[in-house]
């Protein structure tokens, strides 16, 4: 049974070519989805702990300060 005529090897390494740049941009496309995916979560959880500062009526600073004590208490209980 007849198949049609073979692809010549130029041909196959062509179509190869374009099969991985069409997955290239694809992988570059799923990349950017992924990067503005995160971008979308930090700012998320960026807006929690900006409320939670808002509600303790603390500062930005008085927190960064609270959270320092407790890292290191909590370093030196490790210890």
């Amino acid at each position: 049974m007849a198949r049609g005529p073979r692809k010549t090897i130029d041909e196959k390494i062509a179509a190869k070519e374009e099969m991985i740049e069409a997955l290239m941009t694809r992988v570059e496309s799923e990349k950017q989805e992924l990067q503005e995916l995160v971008q979308e979560k930090r700012q998320k959880e960026l807006e929690i702990v900006g409320d939670l500062i808002e509600e303790s009526g603390l500062s930005p600073e008085q927190v960064a300060d609270v959270l320092k004590q407790y890292l290191d208490s909590r370093d030196e209980m490790v210890s």
